[in-house]
């Protein structure tokens, strides 16, 4: 059993393949993974500007995934992998916002 089947369900109509091989994580996921570690670099030498409107902004990028995730899960519609790979990218930069937010939140306030 590999580490990825803990972080993600590997559904493999769900996900990626590259040469006959299926990708660790599905669309969405390889969305979040990819947005998220390049928004944590980036952040890094362009840090966010610590206010409400950078949290609100976060929590409005996490919205769609959470529509598209929500809407198959109870069977309302089917996505496709290319707008799970687009919501889990809007999704990842949303995600490390809001961590971003909250962290700076305890650090000021620790101080």
């Amino acid at each position: 059993m590999s580490v990825f089947n803990y972080i993600c369900h590997r559904r493999p109509e769900r996900s990626f393949f590259y040469k006959g091989h299926q990708f660790p994580v599905c669309a969405r996921c390889t969305g979040f993974y990819i947005s998220g570690i390049a928004c944590i670099i980036l952040f890094k030498y362009f840090p966010l500007p610590y206010n409400l409107t950078t949290m609100l902004i976060g929590i409005i990028l996490l919205i769609p995934s959470a529509i598209d995730g929500t809407t198959q899960l109870f069977e309302m519609r089917e996505s496709n992998n290319t707008l799970r790979f687009i919501t889990g990218i809007l999704g990842g930069i949303g995600l490390i916002m809001v961590y971003e937010m909250i962290f700076n939140f305890i650090a000021l306030n620790l101080i």
